[in-house]
């Protein structure tokens, strides 16, 4: 299983994007968000995404492979980013 799965990261026609699990935008090279996959910022490996998207003011993220061949997407990982700005907890009135 393991050989199958480093020669599917290993494939020259997919990349490994950002996506934002809620928008369904992926994360550009400018550090914008896009609806174009073909905009979305290709990373080398899956543990770089992954890093770079905690960072990013999100909530819920997928690292996604893309083949851009058959048009498919392959979900290889999820998590949260920080969040955004504007959700900070605000005091509860009581």
């Amino acid at each position: 299983m393991r050989e199958s799965r480093r020669r599917l990261l290993g494939c020259h026609g997919m990349n490994i994007l950002i996506e934002n699990a809620e928008s369904l935008e992926y994360l550009t090279a400018a550090n914008l968000w896009s609806k174009n996959v073909a905009e979305g910022r290709n990373f080398s490996v899956t543990s770089t995404a992954l890093a770079v998207a905690k960072k990013e003011p999100i909530g819920r993220f997928n690292i996604v492979g893309y083949i851009s061949q058959s048009k498919q997407f392959i979900n290889l990982n999820h998590g949260r980013g920080r969040g955004h700005e504007t959700e900070k907890s605000a005091p509860v009135a009581g």
